[in-house]
């Protein structure tokens, strides 16, 4: 704008001066990179994520007043259902299976 629309000499500067761009080029950069890095990361793990199947459970509600809620999932190799039953049985107060 000032190049073209409104050229007004200021102490013998040329009318398109580089150094007076480079602070905003700067801040500008450093704005979007700290918006690239926030949307990416909740990009990449997957947020936000309004929805899992272990809503459903009836006593989940109570997990965030008065219990813990404890969720194991099934994606390990090493997993075993039944000995994981086994050990949550003999611990928790209440099982349950949900299914994805």
């Amino acid at each position: 704008m000032h190049v073209i629309d409104f050229p007004i000499i200021v102490g013998g500067r040329p009318h398109f001066s580089l150094p007076a761009f480079i602070p905003p080029m700067f801040e500008l950069t450093v704005l979007f990179s700290a918006f690239v890095a926030v949307f990416g990361m909740l990009f990449l793990n997957g947020l936000p994520s309004p929805y899992h199947p272990v809503f459903n459970v009836p006593r989940f509600a109570l997990a965030s007043r008065e219990k813990f809620f404890l969720l194991i999932q099934s994606d390990d190799e090493l997993y075993d259902y039944d000995k994981t039953r086994e050990f949550a049985g003999t611990l928790a107060q209440e099982v349950f299976d949900v299914e994805a």
